[in-house]
């Protein structure tokens, strides 16, 4: 059995301000540090070494059910330090964990350097928004530092059905109720269905996975609700169509109307290396519904939403290639990272170039 243990490798990967350690039978201990792998040199991990620290951070409720799974995910607190959620998984039948920190101050609007419009999410009493994104792109921060900022700006009754439960609120104007899945409720859809009765304001959903829950998420909307929800999709655009996806296509228009209705925008984003030294940047897209936009949904002209958009931060709204074009002209971000994360390089190119005469889109 190696010298080191999991609560001494959590220390240090918050000490170098890792977003995530990976713990590998076979593997040295690696941590990712501004979005790449830097392996430890430590001794590898073995068995031993996975089993005792399973038995360290697993809930004891859980711990019978963690050892005949395949796949699970928990929480796990180390007092006065940070929060961290951990995942398990099986690989060549052995047990492999993921654990993300999860600090204890939730950052603002201005500290993650996001565009000070999205603070227009927090001013709504109703209707869905998704915040979109690949795994690791920044998903669950920002929509802490949205309910956060109703938190401390509105008396509201929040409620989060999450899996597990990442960021803890400390109720100010607002009150929280947070739910775990597996231990304060079965599933999101049962999770969402008795939030209902709860008398909530707004309520998140901590991943859409299936119909039944943007079901359920959409028929919360609908009842007079903000909702705030993710999924992995990479773009606005994208984030329609993977909603409609969900459904059979004998269903979707239906299902298109009813979306077009409740919808009030997105937020889609990814994380790109600092040029001005450590740490990374949110590069975001922005997207909020108006009865232009709503009306593309609802006749199925997707495209047409980008082109609106594209004429210049069209109602503070704003494409991810205006973003990118913005943190390169600033400075932020290198000519190679804003092209290699974009989704329309020969567009990015014009702007570079000068052919770019829209106005800014970042505050």
């Amino acid at each position: 059995m190696s010298g080191y243990t999991i609560d001494a490798l959590l220390r240090k990967a918050h000490e170098l301000e890792a977003s995530d350690l990976h713990f590998i039978v076979g593997e040295v201990p690696a941590f990712r540090i501004d979005g790449k792998i830097i392996k430890s040199k430590l001794e590898p991990v073995t068995q031993d070494d996975m089993i005792k620290a399973i038995n360290t951070i697993a809930p004891v409720s859980m711990k019978d059910k963690i050892f005949k799974s395949y796949d699970s995910d928990f929480p796990y607190e180390i007092e006065g330090l940070s929060r961290f959620r951990v995942n398990l998984a099986m690989s060549f039948g052995y047990h492999s964990m993921t654990v993300r920190l999860v600090p204890y101050d939730i950052p603002t609007f201005e500290q993650l350097k996001l565009p000070k419009t999205i603070e227009k999410f927090s001013e709504l009493e109703n209707g869905i928004v998704l915040v979109t994104g690949v795994a690791g792109s920044g998903k669950s921060t920002t929509i802490a530092s949205i309910l956060n900022h109703i938190n401390n700006t509105h008396k509201k009754h929040i409620i989060t059905v999450e899996d597990p439960i990442e960021y803890v609120y400390k109720s100010n104007k607002s009150i929280f109720t947070q739910r775990q899945i597996g231990i304060d409720t079965a599933n999101f859809v049962d999770g969402l269905k008795y939030a209902l009765r709860q008398d909530p304001d707004v309520i998140l959903i901590g991943e859409i996975r299936d119909m039944e829950t943007i079901q359920s998420a959409l028929h919360a909307a609908e009842t007079g609700h903000l909702v705030f929800a993710t999924l992995h999709t990479f773009n606005a655009i994208q984030t329609i169509n993977r909603v409609l996806s969900f459904f059979p296509p004998s269903e979707r228009e239906t299902i298109r109307h009813q979306f077009a209705e409740v919808y009030r925008g997105s937020v889609s984003q990814k994380l790109l290396p600092n040029a001005k030294g450590k740490g990374r940047i949110p590069a975001v897209e922005l997207l909020y519904s108006t009865p232009t936009i709503k009306d593309f949904i609802l006749k199925d002209e997707l495209e047409e939403i980008y082109k609106l958009v594209n004429k210049g931060s069209y109602d503070d709204m704003i494409t991810f290639n205006n973003c990118l074009f913005e943190l390169y002209k600033r400075g932020f971000i290198t000519k190679e990272v804003a092209l290699d994360n974009s989704d329309n390089k020969n567009e990015l190119m014009h702007y570079m170039h000068g052919v770019y005469s829209g106005s800014e889109g970042l505050n």
